[in-house]
C-alpha cells in the first residue's frame, strides 16, 4: 500500500507543521508584552580632549571621557521567551554638521539566569566618545539612554528604550594633561 519512505515523509512533514505551529504560538504569547523599565543614569568626571584620531585621518576631533553610575532592575524583562538582553548606553546629540549623533559608549550581555538588578558605581566606558569634529566643546544637551535587544527563543529581535534619560554638558574648555 505505502512505502515507508512515503510514511516517513508523512510523519516528517506532519511533525515539523506541527512544531512550526507551536514555535508561532511561543512566538504571539509574548509578542505584545511592554518591555519599557524605569533607568537611572547619572553621569561625572566629564573630561574633553582636542586630540587626533588616527583610524580616519590626522585631523584633531573631540574626544569626550567620563564615569556613569547606571541603576535598573530588568527582571520584567525577562520571560520564558527571554534568552538574554543585549544592553547598551548611548549618548545622543547634535551638531551643526550631523542632525543626530549617536555613539555606543558601554554594552553588556545579560544572560537568563544572570542577576537581573544593574547598579554600576563609577563605570568608565568602553569604547571610546569620539565626535567627527569639533561637535562636543561646550555642547550643553547630551542625552544618555539604556538601550536593549532582547534576544529571544523564538520570534523578533525588537529593540527597546529605558525610561529615563540623563542630560549632560560638556566643558567649555579642553582638557590639558593626563586626566580622568
Amino acid at each position: 500500500m505505502h512505502t515507508f519512505l512515503s510514511r516517513a515523509n508523512a510523519v516528517s512533514a506532519f511533525s515539523l507543521s506541527t512544531l512550526a505551529a507551536l514555535t508561532f504560538l511561543c512566538f504571539a504569547s509574548t509578542v505584545f508584552n511592554n518591555y519599557t523599565t524605569p533607568v537611572n543614569i547619572n553621569a561625572a568626571n566629564i573630561v574633553l580632549k582636542n586630540v587626533p584620531e588616527y583610524a580616519v585621518s590626522r585631523e584633531k576631533n573631540d574626544l569626550g571621557a567620563l564615569r556613569f553610575d547606571l541603576n535598573a532592575d530588568l527582571s520584567p524583562l525577562f520571560n520564558w521567551n527571554t534568552k538574554q538582553l543585549f544592553l547598551y548606553l548611548t549618548a545622543e546629540y547634535e551638531t551643526p554638521n550631523n542632525k543626530l549623533n549617536q555613539v555606543v559608549l558601554w554594552d553588556h550581555i545579560m544572560r537568563r539566569g544572570d542577576k537581573p538588578k544593574l547598579n554600576l558605581k563609577n563605570q568608565h566606558l568602553k569604547y571610546y566618545f569620539w565626535d567627527d569634529g569639533n561637535g562636543l566643546i561646550g555642547h550643553k544637551n547630551v542625552s544618555l539612554s539604556l538601550s536593549w535587544n532582547i534576544i529571544p527563543i523564538a520570534g523578533n529581535l525588537p529593540s527597546w528604550t529605558g525610561e529615563g534619560t540623563y542630560k549632560l554638558g560638556f566643558p567649555s574648555d579642553y582638557t590639558q594633561g593626563r586626566s580622568y
